[in-house]
C-alpha cells in the first residue's frame, strides 16, 4: 500500500477503534514479542471466526486519546521484518503476518501489523497456546470458539474422517517412529526427544493432529498405515505411481506410508550428476539432475492437495530431461502465480486434516511458501523455474526441469548471483520463448539481460560473457615487477634467506594465469637478475644450490 492509502486505512480503524479484529498500542521503543504473538493467535483466530480476511495490530496509537502519538518501535528496517520469522516459529501452524506496513503520519510513525485470518478449520496457537478476544481484553480461546473452527471443515475434510475398523495396529513401526523423530525435532525448543519419544501412541497421533480423540482417520493411513491396510480407504486409492518414459520404460507402484514411501519413490528417479557448461565457454560445474529437497517438496504437495474423493492416484512420470507431477483436482486457492515470490499465504485447503498432520511431521508448511522455495531452488542451481499446466479443470501438472534449457540463461544466473526472483522469474519465461510484461521488459532491457524484439526475445548471451571477461581479466592481468620485487624482499627480510625452490612456491601462484608454465619459470628468473643488477639481492650460494640473501644482511 503507499502512504495515502494506508492514511485511509488507518483513520478507518480508529473509527470504529479497538474490536475482535483490530488492536491499538502506543508501544514506543520496546514492546515484547512474546504479547505481540499472543495478539497475533487472538486476532488471527477472531478474523477467522466473522469471515474476516484480515485483522489488524497498531503501534503508534495512544489508547487514551485515540490520536496518532507514533512509535520507535524497531526503528531498523532489517530487525522489524524480522519478527516475521520470530512470529512464525512460535505459532502453530507455521504463521506470520502477511505484511508489516510503515505510515509516516504527519503526528509520528505509525506500524500497521496485517494478520492473516487463521485457516479454515484450524486455530492458531502461540506457543501452545490458543488465544481470543472479548471485546478490548486478551483472553484464552474458549472450547466454544475451538470447536467451531475446528468443525468448519471437519464434516466435508475427506481426510479428517474416522475409519471405522482400523485400529492402532494398522499403522507401521517404521513410520511411526520416524513421525515421532520429526515431531521432535519440529518442536525441540518444547520438548526433549527423550519425552516424545516416550509418549503413549495414543497421546502422540493426537497431539501431532493425526488421530481424533486416539481414533483412526484417513490421514493417519495416509501417512502412517501398513500397505496392507490400505483397504480401509477403498475405493480411494491410496497410491502414488512412478512412471518411466523414454528410450526404456518402467513403472512401479508405492502404497502407504507415504511419510516413508514418498523417499522411495524419489529413489527409484535417475539422479545422475551433470556437467552444466561446457569447458570452452565457463568452468563446469557438477551438480545433481534433480535435488531431493525439491522433489520432495513437489511430491509431498501432491499427496496434501489431492482430490481423494475422485479416486485417482498421484502420478510422477520421468522423462529424459524433466519430472511431470500430476494429481487430482483444480489448483485449490487462488494461481501458482500467486506464490512465487512467498508473499501469499493460502486460507483454505482441500484437505485441512492431511495438511495439518504433514506440517506437524515436517513434511509441508501452512504458509505457501512450497511453492517459492521451489522457484528459488531451480534458480540456484541454474535450471529452468518450474511450470503448472492447469489446462484441465480436474487435475494439475507440475513440471520440474532436470536440464538447461537455454544455455545463457544459466551462465547469467551463475555470474549473477544477485539478481532478485522477479527478474529470475521473467528470464525464465523468455528462455522458454512465453510472453512477459512490458515492465519486466523494459526493466530487462535497460539491465542488458535481454536481447531482441518482440515477440523474439532472447537472454543475453553478451552479459554473462563481459561478467566471465571480467573475470578473466583480473586473473590473466599481468602485475609489473616491483609487485613481485616487493613480495620476494619482504619475504627475505622476514626469513633472512631463500632457495629457488622456495620463491618459486612464493611467486609462481601469483603470475599471470596468461604465462605457461615455462614463462612463469622464466619470469622468476629476470626477476632475480633485475634485483641482482640493482644489487638489492645476493645469491650466496651456487647456481645448482642458490641462496638468496637481501644485499645489506652480506
Amino acid at each position: 500500500m503507499d502512504q495515502s492509502a494506508l492514511n485511509a486505512l488507518l483513520k478507518g480503524l480508529i473509527r470504529t477503534w479497538e474490536n475482535e479484529v483490530a488492536e491499538f498500542k502506543q508501544a514506543d521503543k520496546d514492546y515484547s514479542t512474546n504479547d505481540i504473538g499472543k495478539y497475533f493467535s487472538a486476532l488471527s483466530n477472531e478474523a477467522n471466526l466473522r469471515g474476516q480476511e484480515r485483522a489488524w495490530l497498531v503501534f503508534g496509537v495512544s489508547n487514551k486519546t485515540r490520536g496518532v502519538v507514533g512509535t520507535n518501535y524497531r526503528s531498523e528496517s532489517e530487525r522489524l521484518h524480522s519478527l516475521k520469522q520470530q512470529v512464525a516459529q512460535s505459532t502453530e501452524p507455521s504463521i506470520t503476518f502477511r505484511d508489516i506496513h510503515e505510515l509516516k503520519h504527519v503526528d509520528g510513525r505509525v506500524l500497521l501489523f496485517e494478520i492473516p485470518a487463521a485457516p479454515r478449520g484450524i486455530p492458531i496457537s502461540w506457543k501452545g497456546h490458543y488465544h481470543a478476544r472479548a471485546g478490548e481484553s486478551l483472553v484464552s480461546l474458549g472450547l466454544d470458539k475451538l470447536d467451531e473452527i475446528r468443525q468448519q471443515t471437519l464434516a466435508q475434510d475427506w481426510s479428517a474422517q474416522l475409519v471405522p475398523g482400523a485400529s492402532l495396529a494398522d499403522l507401521d513401526e517404521a513410520a511411526l517412529t520416524r513421525a515421532r523423530e520429526a515431531f521432535a525435532k519440529k518442536y525441540a525448543n518444547r520438548f526433549s526427544s527423550n519425552v516424545v519419544m516416550g509418549w503413549p501412541l495414543r497421546t502422540f497421533l493426537d497431539r501431532a493432529r493425526i488421530n481424533q480423540d486416539g481414533k483412526i482417520t484417513r490421514t493417519a493411513l495416509l501417512l502412517l498405515g501398513k500397505p496392507e491396510a490400505a483397504w480401509h480407504l477403498s475405493p480411494h486409492p491410496a497410491q502414488m505411481t512412478w512412471k518411466l518414459e523414454g528410450a526404456e520404460r518402467a513403472y512401479q507402484h508405492f502404497a502407504p506410508p507415504f511419510l516413508l514411501t514418498t523417499t522411495e519413490l524419489y529413489q527409484r528417479i535417475r539422479n545422475i550428476q551433470l556437467r552444466l557448461l561446457p569447458q570452452d565457454e565457463l568452468l563446469p560445474i557438477e551438480i545433481s539432475k534433480y535435488d531431493q529437497k525439491i522433489v520432495l517438496e513437489a511430491l509431498h504437495n501432491c499427496i496434501a492437495h489431492q482430490d481423494y474423493t475422485r479416486n485417482g492416484r498421484v502420478l510422477v512420470i520421468e522423462q529424459p530431461d524433466r519430472l511431470v507431477f500430476e494429481n487430482e483436482g483444480s489448483f485449490y486457492e487462488g494461481e501458482p502465480d500467486d506464490y512465487m515470490e512467498g508473499n501469499h499465504t493460502p486460507r483454505r485447503y482441500r484437505n485441512p486434516f492431511l495438511a495439518q498432520a504433514m506440517a506437524e511431521l515436517n513434511m509441508i508448511d501452512t504458509m505457501g511458501y512450497g511453492i517459492h522455495d521451489m522457484y528459488v531452488g531451480q534458480a540456484r542451481r541454474y535450471f529452468p523455474l518450474p511450470d503448472y499446466d492447469l489446462q484441465s479443470p480436474d487435475s494439475v501438472k507440475l513440471t520440474l526441469y532436470g536440464g538447461v534449457v537455454d544455455p545463457a540463461y544459466s551462465r547469467l544466473l551463475i555470474q549473477k548471483t544477485d539478481l532478485p526472483l522477479a527478474d529470475v522469474l521473467a528470464l525464465d519465461r523468455v528462455q522458454k520463448k512465453l510472453p512477459i510484461p512490458d515492465e519486466a521488459l523494459t526493466r530487462l532491457r535497460r539491465a542488458g539481460l535481454i536481447e531482441g524484439r518482440k515477440p523474439n526475445l532472447s537472454v543475453s548471451a553478451s552479459v554473462a560473457k563481459a561478467t566471465a571477461d571480467k573475470v578473466d581479466y583480473i586473473r590473466n592481468r599481468p602485475q609489473d615487477d616491483e609487485f613481485y620485487a616487493k613480495l620476494l624482499t619482504d619475504y627475505l627480510e622476514k626469513f633472512g634467506q631463500a632457495s629457488r625452490a622456495e620463491i618459486n612456491r612464493l611467486l609462481l601462484d601469483k603470475l599471470s594465469d596468461a604465462l605457461s608454465e615455462k614463462q612463469k619459470y622464466i619470469k622468476i628468473s629476470s626477476l632475480l637478475t633485475k634485483l641482482r643488477r640493482r644489487k638489492v639481492i645476493v645469491n650466496t650460494g651456487s647456481d645448482t644450490a642458490s641462496c638468496w640473501k637481501l644485499t645489506k644482511r652480506t
